[in-house]
């Protein structure tokens, strides 16, 4: 079982960038996905979480990132995106994927009931 994000890259201030959250051995729409993000130096955050369709696909973001950013899924590909618009150089970071379980209301940010962690990709925002 494993998660990889992928659609990091260096981007300029005010600019955009769509995240991917592809899994292999596990079922997306079976869980609740949280995108996490860790600067160099700084403690790892939680960014958002869209639970899953048994919970009414809820989402929920960091008040950091609350407008700016976006969480969606789609089941057909099994795939999770964050589409990241208005980037700032505080958003420079490894943002990760992680899978929760099916009947997680994402409710809180924190890495709460994690089952597995995904490999991360580096998100650099210029200024």
């Amino acid at each position: 079982v494993q998660l990889q994000a992928s659609g990091g890259g260096l981007v300029q201030f005010g600019g955009s960038l769509r995240l991917s959250c592809a899994a292999s051995g596990l079922i997306l729409e079976y869980h609740a996905i949280h995108w996490f993000r860790q600067a160099p130096g700084k403690e790892r955050e939680g960014v958002s979480c869209i639970s899953s369709s048994d919970q009414d696909e809820s989402t929920n973001y960091s008040d950091s990132v609350k407008g700016r950013f976006t969480i969606s899924r789609d089941n057909a590909k099994n795939m999770v995106y964050l589409q990241m618009s208005s980037l700032k150089p505080e958003d420079t970071a490894v943002y990760s994927c992680a899978a929760a379980p099916l009947y997680y209301d994402c409710s809180s940010l924190e890495p709460r009931l994690i089952d597995v962690w995904g490999k991360g990709t580096l998100v650099t925002v210029s200024s």
